[in-house]
């Protein structure tokens, strides 16, 4: 056997064996959870004088959801001289005259609500935070992004966290408003559950640092102050700002038993774009922040956990490598040499990585206590969806370690309104991804793989390969429908 046929089987091991590291670590969030299943968090004391709560909405072309919001916020249950409500809306469309009708008529019931807008969009999401804080009168500010719907008693039951004045933020768990819309949007709800119900849960109950998700969450505006204040060099702007105050020392709290209710992207392209953003955002955060945390004063198990927090978004770019360059040469290799029995060492690798990554997912769904019958039945379509983002988010994360700057796209929301007209629903379909192309080419590749191996028997690689062609192609073909809808 050649050095070269050495060193690729060499590789395609090495890599196998890093994405074990990082489904070994999913793994240990499911021991983690069953340890710390019991923590509370419990409020010492509370306000006599309840504080100031300002409310942001920070939307962008949200049409179908604009009013729904509108009406959620100002229906929170709250002292009225102790809150104030922003809609920070940087809108081009018809938003605009759909929030400036709203507001008036909230204002006229004596609600203190404000149509804030900005001539030019500079810093996206960010930099509309940013802006508004400069006319902000709460102490405290709740972000709820466009399709989320606080409850009205939301910020009576919470705020009583912050007279601990080291805590910083509160994060509250996403429920799904459109959770049973369709398979997509099932599955996408059990890929959330499982960040919350254990990621988030582990995380705050160990001391580890977590993160605020952009909504359905509190900040004490002087965390954000002290911390930098929101900055829009990175896509994830909540990530990085999550991690700026846990270095500077602000608690986070996060509240499993609180939900708030969002939406979940409704189609393949839309969800594509908004993970592409979290990707190549997180990605951005690492190589910002990861530095930072290795070198600051904690623990090193602190530091090793936030190491796979920030990376986790690799482990696709790793595995779309591994499958492309060198998990096909490696085939071959073992033919020619006649090395069938290597495949053994593969199968536990496979197992420990995608295993890991499976019993994360299904077992967030008994933490929430949720079907663990429909959980389990759920794992061949959960598996599907990891190699249907491989290529999208494998493409997030190159360009953002080769550091290609991007804008932050909207995910669009429909809102599940019936009386949208065929223009307007066009307007919220998200723009077919560049790569649906390429997934196609994949599925042909791997297809012809596929019927190489069953023609000389290689019956151990079949199932896995038969993933790849089923993900790579459905994933491909629901972007094109997707985009041929938007035309038509």
């Amino acid at each position: 056997m050649s050095a070269l046929s050495l060193s690729l089987l060499a590789t395609h091991f090495v890599l196998l064996f890093i994405l074990c590291l990082f489904g070994l670590h999913r793994l240990s969030m499911v021991l983690r959870w069953l340890y710390y299943r019991k923590h509370t968090t419990v409020v010492q004391s509370e306000f006599n004088d309840l504080p100031k709560v300002t409310v942001q909405v920070p939307l962008y072309n949200e049409q179908f959801v604009a009013r729904r919001v509108v009406d959620a916020v100002a229906a929170l249950d709250y002292p009225t001289d102790k809150l104030q409500i922003q809609i920070i809306d940087d809108s081009n469309d018809e938003t605009c005259d759909i929030i400036a009708e709203q507001v008036a008529l909230y204002q006229q019931q004596g609600i203190n609500i404000q149509h804030v807008q900005r001539s030019i969009r500079q810093g996206y999401k960010a930099g509309a935070l940013k802006d508004a804080m400069q006319h902000s009168s709460g102490e405290f500010i709740a972000i709820f992004d466009a399709d989320f719907l606080p409850q009205p008693s939301l910020l009576k039951d919470t705020i009583h966290h912050f007279t601990d004045s080291k805590v910083g933020m509160l994060q509250f768990r996403w429920e799904h408003l459109n959770r049973d819309s369709s398979r997509l949007t099932e599955t996408q709800a059990i890929l959330l559950d499982a960040h919350f119900g254990l990621e988030q849960t582990v995380r705050f109950a160990s001391g580890a640092f977590l993160n605020f998700n952009g909504t359905a969450g509190i900040w004490r505006e002087s965390a954000i102050i002290d911390s930098g204040h929101w900055c829009a060099d990175t896509l994830t702007e909540d990530l990085d700002l999550s991690y700026r105050a846990q270095l500077r020392g602000w608690k986070m709290r996060y509240l499993n038993n609180v939900s708030c209710g969002g939406e979940i992207p409704a189609d393949m392209n839309a969800f594509k774009s908004q993970q592409h953003r979290w990707a190549k955002g997180g990605i951005e955060v690492m190589l910002k922040m990861l530095p930072k945390v290795w070198a600051a004063p904690i623990k090193l198990r602190y530091k090793i956990e936030s190491s796979f927090h920030l990376a986790n978004n690799l482990a696709y770019l790793l595995m779309l490598v591994d499958t492309i360059v060198f998990l096909i040469p490696s085939i071959w290799i073992r033919d020619q040499f006649n090395i069938e029995y290597i495949w053994w060492l593969d199968l536990p690798l496979l197992l420990l990585a995608t295993g890991g990554h499976m019993a994360y997912l299904v077992f967030g769904q008994f933490a929430l206590g949720r079907s663990r019958r429909n959980a389990i039945l759920s794992i061949p379509r959960l598996f599907l969806i990891g190699i249907q983002l491989s290529f999208n988010n494998a493409r997030a994360a190159t360009e953002a370690l080769c550091g290609q700057s991007s804008e932050f796209v909207r995910t669009p929301k429909s809102g599940e309104l019936k009386t949208a007209s065929a223009n307007s629903q066009k307007s919220y379909k998200a723009v077919a991804p560049r790569g649906a192309f390429y997934e196609l080419l994949l599925a042909v590749i791997f297809s012809v793989v596929l019927a190489w191996g069953v023609v000389n028997q290689h019956w151990l690689m079949l199932p896995f390969v038969s993933f790849l062609v089923i993900g790579y192609a459905s994933t491909a073909i629901s972007s094109f429908i997707s985009y041929q809808q938007l035309k038509n």
